[in-house]
């Protein structure tokens, strides 16, 4: 999936996941109801949208992530990025 591309069910992301709105919702900061107008049809900000792909689609623990383990990435990419493609590749492989 693409950064930003649109989700067009996230209701079905949710049931598939064996979701309730609740739960879904607040893994990214969004409440219930707020949940539900999106699953009506109210269009998702880019920012929510992207929230939900990373944390129920591509199954990413934001928990987990710190602002160090992203500027390491970016060092990493900025002054070795033949070791950095190599690791990547290495990643989608697992």
């Amino acid at each position: 999936m693409k950064l930003f591309e649109e989700i067009s069910n996230p209701r079905e992301i949710r049931r598939k996941l064996g979701l309730n709105q609740h739960d879904f919702w607040s893994k990214v900061g969004v409440t219930q109801s707020g949940g539900s107008r999106y699953e009506s049809g109210r269009n998702m900000p880019r920012p929510v949208r992207e929230l939900v792909r990373l944390v129920h689609v591509e199954h990413i623990d934001l928990g987990k992530i710190k602002k160090v383990d992203l500027m390491v990435a970016a060092l990493l990419k900025s002054q070795n990025p033949d070791l950095y493609k190599s690791l990547k590749k290495a990643a989608k492989a697992k």
